[in-house]
């Protein structure tokens, strides 16, 4: 008997009252017998767990709930895991297996995903999280992206006055396929037309199963050893092995049945561009199962050519927050990407863009919005000094590109297909920004620990007492620890005090004050006020 959940509409005759769709998690009220509350263990000041706190999961769970059939498939798992399991796979750069293994052994990011017990077991399976990221699409990593903004801008990490001015540049998001070289590609594609031609039921007189790998295996080692006729010789009789499968496949199928969006219809297709193209061809294939990946030459001393797809990120001037990655197919020219960027930074900003500085290979771009676009130059001119300032940090981008490629998994693209390159550009930008808002809450919590801003002396020993609480395991060792925090804090207090002292009586910052009367520091002070005497020095 199916169980009722309420609010859900189903219409499954079979099993009636049952959903298919994700599960929000309510808290629960009695305590576990075998369980702890994560309450209890995590510390409250922790960066993950304030940031789970200030996040709002419910606009997910709204946007991403409508993806789900209402009563077909296996049931969904819950999206506030699944957002933050993608959430700390990109900021930390781990495949699907290895954060679902780690989720099990950190209390932080359980507390993160919402769960109100200690878990002892994994989540979900792995491959859930690759079935999921095909139901988010582009527009459900768009809404993690935004959310990171609008966090910051609660937060106030992230000011209106950030937004308006943008940098905007495009970078290639490398493909995870092989170097695509003709005999990889024939031998490739000789392989791919057999095994599914043989799912088919077609026979296939001759495969060459045992000649394609040693051919291309000669062709590589007479490539290597600079015989070129040879190895040309080995690429051409793959050539001809290659176009033997495709007419054998082509004799035997039934292109009535067979659609063309059939997949051996597909891959026959793939087969036979790369059977007929040539060096100078245009709109080639370098990958049998990524056909639309693209060769760019960026004009890098090292990499003269990289085979992906571009991408454009926008991001602001201060700060260095990015409000938009647009993924674009093929390799257009920079300056006619730049209107269909700026409409994805319109979504993420709600229209508070009002500059947007590029460089110069956004020359004659098609942008006629309301925003102010300024194009790099090679000289001042008659350009003014604070604008010119501005262009010249446009340069600021490239960086936060780097991060993206070197540290949240930009540099290879392991995602299938064009839906899988927009995905991943967007989470990359999304776990930048997320590790940005960690990385904010930990320099909160290190100004208010150590007096840096003017914060009571007894709220930060309130801070120290919670901290040295957390780390400590025995109650005797954390009051201990606790009151030397509060006694340190003390002579922090004094020695701010005193440098406040210095700083009023025109002394020079870091002056060391000595041991001296109150009637000497009065003088001193008195002296001070009209330029002259220093505590700890006696004034003429």
């Amino acid at each position: 008997m199916g169980v009722h959940f309420p609010g859900k509409q189903t219409n499954n005759p079979q099993n009636p009252g049952k959903s298919m769709q994700p599960k929000t998690k309510e808290p629960q009220k009695q305590m576990e017998m075998f369980k702890r509350e994560l309450e209890e263990l995590v510390n409250p000041e922790h960066a993950l767990v304030k940031l789970g706190r200030l996040i709002d999961w419910t606009v997910f769970e709204e946007k991403l709930g409508a993806k789900y059939h209402a009563s077909t498939g296996a049931p969904g798992v819950n999206t506030r895991l699944m957002v933050a399991l993608h959430y700390l796979k990109y900021q930390f750069d781990l495949s699907d297996e290895v954060v679902v293994e780690q989720w099990v052994e950190n209390i932080y990011w359980q507390h993160f995903s919402g769960e109100q017990f200690i878990q002892y077991e994994a989540p979900t399976d792995p491959s859930s999280m690759t079935r999921w990221r095909k139901r988010l699409g582009e527009e459900g990593a768009e809404l993690m992206l935004k959310q990171t903004i609008d966090a910051g801008m609660k937060m106030r990490v992230i000011t209106p006055l950030q937004i308006k001015r943008v940098n905007i540049d495009t970078t290639v998001q490398t493909k995870a396929i092989r170097f695509p070289t003709d005999a990889r590609l024939y031998n490739r594609a000789r392989e791919r037309l057999v095994k599914e031609a043989r799912k088919r039921g077609l026979r296939i007189k001759q495969s060459y199963e045992r000649v394609g790998p040693q051919l291309l295996m000669m062709s590589a080692r007479y490539a290597h050893a600079r015989q070129p006729k040879r190895a040309g010789a080995c690429t051409r009789k793959l050539r001809t092995n290659l176009g033997r499968i495709i007419r054998q496949i082509d004799r035997q199928i039934d292109w009535q049945k067979h659609g063309p969006k059939d997949k051996l219809v597909k891959l026959l297709t793939v087969a036979k561009k790369i059977h007929s193209q040539e060096r100078n061809d245009k709109n080639k294939i370098y990958s049998v199962h990524e056909p639309h990946v693209q060769c760019m030459a960026k004009g890098k001393a090292g990499k003269k050519y990289e085979f992906g797809n571009k991408v454009s990120v926008a991001v602001t001037s201060e700060g260095g927050w990015l409000v938009g990655t647009k993924s674009m197919q093929g390799n257009p020219y920079d300056g006619h990407t730049l209107e269909e960027q700026l409409g994805q930074t319109r979504r993420m900003t709600k229209g508070q863009v009002k500059e947007v500085h590029v460089d110069m290979g956004y020359q004659g771009h098609d942008h006629k919005g309301k925003e102010t676009i300024h194009v790099d130059r090679r000289r001042r001119g008659n350009i003014g000094r604070r604008l010119w300032k501005r262009m010249k940090h446009r340069a600021a981008v490239e960086p936060t590109i780097g991060h993206c490629k070197t540290e949240h998994r930009m540099e290879r693209n392991r995602l299938w297909g064009e839906a899988g390159d927009a995905v991943n550009a967007l989470l990359s930008a999304a776990s930048m920004n997320f590790g940005k808002l960690l990385a904010a809450f930990l320099r909160f919590l290190i100004r208010l620990l150590f007096g840096i801003t003017p914060t009571p002396v007894f709220y930060r020993a309130h801070l120290w007492f919670a901290l040295a609480k957390t780390c400590s395991r025995g109650g005797a060792v954390a009051v201990l620890g606790a009151l030397v925090c509060f006694f340190c804090i003390l002579a922090a207090g004094c020695f701010r005090q005193g440098l406040a002292q210095g700083a009023h009586c025109g002394c020079p910052r870091g002056t060391v004050f000595g041991h001296v009367s109150d009637d000497r520091i009065r003088g001193a002070n008195v002296a001070g006020a009209s330029g002259a005497g220093c505590v700890g020095i006696e004034s003429p």
